[in-house]
């Protein structure tokens, strides 16, 4: 969703144009860092909305909707564990055994996947019918127009006497 600035009537406007312009830059691109590529396309019958999230699951998705506002998010935890080696390095029996009631790692790492994006939808679309599914690393969200905004063809109207 769009963020809306206001202008500081204490700094010059050149100033303000370059530094506001800048900080904008910086600020949308490390935001976007962590959000999946996104299309949106219109058709005669609706919008759909493209996300390009490879190594998901469905499962980790969430669609919300609230007052034409749908949020698309995801979280995913991944845990790689290297078990530490049983070497004894001239520890006592007794210092080996306090080090096991200890929980130590050589190595762990956790890796998330998280992200959130919302869209306004317009007053046209059929709320009701939203589809989504998830398909070789695309998830594809079917969102209809009400019959009522759907384009119809051209039509010939017949002049009566």
């Amino acid at each position: 969703m769009n963020t809306l600035m206001r202008s500081n009537g204490g700094l010059p406007s050149l100033i303000e144009n370059i530094f506001s312009r800048d900080m904008n830059d910086f600020f949308s691109q490390t935001a976007m860092q962590n959000v999946p590529a996104v299309n949106v396309v219109e058709h005669n019958d609706g919008f759909r909305i493209e996300v390009a999230a490879p190594g998901l699951k469905k499962e980790d998705f969430k669609l919300n909707l609230n007052h034409n506002n749908l949020t698309i998010s995801a979280y995913k935890e991944e845990r790689q564990e290297q078990q530490p080696t049983n070497g004894t390095n001239g520890e006592s029996q007794q210092g080996q055994q306090n080090r096991q009631n200890q929980e130590k790692y050589a190595r762990r790492e956790f890796s998330y996947t998280s992200f959130q994006r919302t869209f306004m939808l317009p007053s046209s679309v059929d709320a009701d019918q939203i589809k989504a599914s998830y398909e070789d690393g695309v998830l594809k969200i079917e969102i209809p127009k009400r019959e009522e905004a759907k384009v119809k063809p051209p039509r010939q109207i017949e002049i009566g006497g």
